[in-house]
């Protein structure tokens, strides 16, 4: 039986490169991966943040993933993209279901925010975007500016990684924590 890797978004304000390379990258090591958004319609990528790029559309929606399906949940980046996912009751049950059962998340650039209103980010060692890490320490956080970092407080594996120039080491980590 193939692993299972589930990617979650908004429709707004992603960053194309956190969500491409990784989703691309597994899919290349033979990694069943799935695309949920918000709403079943294109997601708009950015690149940096700032510049429309390619619209993707999703396999699903995140009100109607079964979480106990997948293997490992990534979380890319992009500010909107994350601050929309803070507000989202379906992420959130994804992501307490993740770590209420020992399942691995990864989460890149401004995706470690959404952690914080699911309420899993207490005591977790981990790196972001720079701009988010007093919003992570405030949570109860520990920031650690790494390329990558993975950290098993709670009992649940974290791996994190700062912006789209860490997505090779992000990447590798991924697959080695899939291993």
């Amino acid at each position: 039986m193939s692993k299972k890797a589930l990617f979650i978004t908004s429709n707004v304000g992603v960053e194309q490169d956190e969500l491409i390379k990784p989703f691309e990258f597994l899919q290349s090591k033979g990694i069943e991966v799935i695309h949920a958004a918000e709403e079943l319609k294109d997601v708009q990528t950015v690149k940096s943040d700032k510049e429309p790029a390619t619209a993707y559309t999703p396999q699903t929606t995140l009100s109607k993933v079964s979480p106990e399906d997948y293997d490992i949940l990534v979380i890319p980046g992009g500010t909107v993209n994350a601050d929309t996912l803070r507000l989202n009751e379906d992420a959130h049950k994804i992501i307490q279901h993740f770590t209420d059962n020992a399942k691995p998340i990864a989460a890149i650039c401004h995706g470690p925010w959404v952690l914080i209103n699911a309420q899993r980010i207490k005591d977790k060692n981990l790196t972001s975007y720079k701009s988010i890490k007093l919003d992570l320490e405030n949570a109860g956080a520990n920031w650690i500016n790494e390329e990558v970092h993975r950290c098993n407080t709670n009992n649940w594996p974290l791996i994190t990684s700062r912006c789209p120039d860490d997505i090779p080491a992000f990447n590798q980590a991924i697959l080695h924590e899939m291993d």
